[in-house]
């Protein structure tokens, strides 16, 4: 388990933050799955990162359920590995804020299939749902950010409020 959290911690957590709106709450999500995949750890054959990250994503709903009418406010995290400019930075936070505005099923299913880069398939058997599922959520979701994100081009080019 110590050489999973030593590889995988940090892209687990990005994961979480992304889930969870805020680096303490994705850690706290991260510490409640890795206690599950510890009690459970005899009975998980095969893929251990998949249980946890499967472990994950069922916490993670089960709170949006308890919270379901509070309002959540993302943070910025840098993906593993990545060092942005300072223009791409302020685009990430942004496209990160749009992401918390999404329904909670609809922003597991994009961060699942685009941060996560899951096929439809690992991503259904993920969530427990249909590939169909996640299909059409995903192309809510996707067509729910380009709304939210539609005045970001006319804002860049000076025309805000002009007629598209």
């Amino acid at each position: 388990m110590d050489v999973l959290v030593a590889e995988r911690g940090d892209a687990l957590l990005a994961t979480a933050v992304l889930l969870t709106g805020s680096r303490s709450a994705g850690e706290d999500l991260v510490q409640a799955a890795l206690e599950r995949l510890m009690r459970n750890w005899g009975r998980v054959h095969g893929d251990k990162e998949g249980y946890l990250r499967r472990t994950l994503y069922h916490l993670a709903v089960d709170r949006w359920r308890v919270r379901r009418r509070r309002p959540e406010v993302l943070t910025a995290i840098e993906p593993p590995g990545q060092v942005d400019g300072t223009e791409a930075l302020h685009l990430r936070q942004a496209l990160i804020q749009a992401l918390g505005l999404l329904p909670p099923r609809q922003r597991a299913v994009l961060v699942l299939r685009y941060w996560e880069q899951l096929s439809e398939a690992e991503a259904a058997e993920t969530l427990g749902c249909s590939v169909g599922t996640v299909k059409s959520t995903a192309s809510r979701g996707l067509t729910r950010l380009r709304e939210l994100t539609a005045d970001w081009a006319l804002e860049g080019a000076g025309m805000k409020g002009a007629a598209r």
